[in-house]
């Protein structure tokens, strides 16, 4: 296998894009990685597309892909559809990684991009049904019982909500006006419409059971999460404050990103007094809906010196691509396991590792994370945090970009935002959110929920280039 090097990487600022189209933000990141990266659109010798949505929302299916490179010019060449959910932007970098590792060709191109934001909101979170088993769907909402809250979850859910009450208050008095009768027609309209189309797919019966596990505007995803979020927060002492540090951390990461979908400051009180999701999370606990587009270019050592870019090619030392697996709750999971291959593929350990980008989708996804990645012990993910080590200028930084919750989750392109803001820093170009000394970095990309575990997750090392 050959040495494969990152020469390009570019993301558009990820948020709500409803006058575009997916071939106007694949435009938006393809002409300026191609300009970073010195190349022109014929120099791609294979491309990988990754996208989860567009057949949902558009009816574009098949050939995704070549649909939207099409008007730019790139054609002829193979180009791979990818769809894995969240993981579906890593997944795409891998495969045109092991394109150039294997000799079959020198330069590769992986894209992602996605339009989730919808004028119909049930719409949204009805698509993410289709991150879970979908013909299995019964059965799984018979196995969401065991993610219901015990009388303590409850209770403790109640006292802390008291507890941050007046602030939630306060800021539920700034909040937003009293829908005209045409608006609420529009919503009922629009869950008339979205509830047509899942009874001609799923049945009466059963879209009537989903109506009761969908309730509000969040996804079962949610759910899970927040009863793994509980399980930790039982077993280790875990404290609801500490995901309100890691969400606030995120948001103080994402101020300094301009790509990022936000860019606004919110303290760890906020976050904690926000509206409430799925116990123990509120809303700026989780990640928001949003659109974006990233890109990037990959090719072997000699085309790097060819080109003279050896200043800006950042190599892979690993690329590892795999599956969940049926398990107990108490056995390891796909991150830790999936991580120790990279690590070992890369000659390295988390001890090495000056920073990382993980797939949180929620506060909890980057705290279990923090654990599964070597950077602290099983248990300790809440006070490793709270003790600052996670923020930028702490022993190993996490989610610099802003991560999920605050840069942003465009499902496809998530994935390679993570190998962009990976490439800006070890390339030292990440101006006041720059981690000092960078050298080398690890990024986590999970997809889609399989029984107790993401169905596809990405784990990346990368090295900063020599100088």
């Amino acid at each position: 296998m050959r040495d494969v090097y990152v020469i390009g990487a570019h993301t558009i600022k990820f948020g709500k894009y409803l006058d575009k189209s997916i071939k106007d933000l694949a435009a938006n990141t393809v002409i300026p990685c191609l300009k970073e990266a010195n190349l022109d659109k014929k120099d791609i010798q294979a491309l990988w597309f990754g996208n989860s949505a567009w057949g949902y929302y558009s009816s574009q299916d098949c050939i995704r892909a070549q649909c939207a490179l099409r008007p730019l010019g790139m054609e002829a060449i193979p180009m791979t559809n990818v769809e894995n959910a969240c993981a579906g932007g890593s997944t795409a970098f891998h495969h045109a990684w092991m394109g150039v590792a294997s000799g079959l060709y020198d330069v590769t191109m992986a894209l992602g991009a996605e339009k989730i934001n919808h004028p119909n909101k049930m719409k949204i979170f009805a698509g993410f049904l289709s991150g879970l088993d979908v013909e299995n769907i019964n059965k799984n909402m018979e196995n969401m019982n065991i993610f219901s809250m015990t009388e303590q979850d409850k209770k403790n859910m109640r006292e802390s909500v008291a507890k941050y009450s007046a602030l939630a208050k306060k800021e539920k008095s700034k909040k937003k006006k009293k829908q005209s009768f045409k608006e609420k027609f529009n919503e009922y309209y629009d869950m008339f419409t979205v509830y047509l189309h899942l009874k001609d797919t799923l049945g009466n019966e059963t879209v009537s059971k989903l109506r009761k596990l969908m309730g509000g505007d969040h996804s079962p995803f949610m759910d899970v999460y927040a009863f793994a979020a509980r399980q930790h927060m039982n077993k280790y002492g875990t404290t609801f404050e500490q995901l309100g540090i890691i969400a606030s951390k995120n948001h103080f990461h994402s101020s300094l990103n301009p790509n990022a979908q936000y860019n606004f400051l919110v303290s760890p009180e906020q976050v904690l007094a926000d509206r409430m999701v799925s116990w123990p999370f509120t809303r700026a606990m989780c990640a928001p809906i949003g659109d974006g587009a990233a890109s990037a270019i990959l090719c072997d050592g000699e085309t790097v010196k060819k080109l003279g870019l050896s200043s800006q090619a950042v190599k892979i030392r690993a690329s590892v691509l795999g599956s969940g697996r049926e398990r107990s709750f108490d056995d390891i999971d796909i991150g830790e396991r999936l991580s120790k291959i990279a690590y070992q593929k890369a000659g390295l350990g988390p001890q090495d590792m000056h920073f990382a980008e993980v797939h949180d989708a929620t506060a909890y996804g980057e705290l279990h994370q923090s654990e599964a990645l070597g950077f602290c012990k099983e248990g300790e993910g809440g006070r490793f945090a709270e003790s600052g080590a996670t923020k930028l200028g702490g022993k190993v930084p996490i989610n610099i970009s802003g991560g999920l919750e605050s840069r942003g989750h465009p499902i496809g392109a998530s994935g390679l935002a993570q190998i962009h803001e990976l490439v800006t820093q070890l390339r030292g170009n990440a101006g006041p959110r720059q981690v000092k000394g960078a050298k080398l970095a690890i990024a986590e990309n999970g997809g889609g929920a399989l029984g107790q575990e993401e169905a596809a997750m990405c784990i990346h090392i990368l090295e900063a280039p020599s100088k």
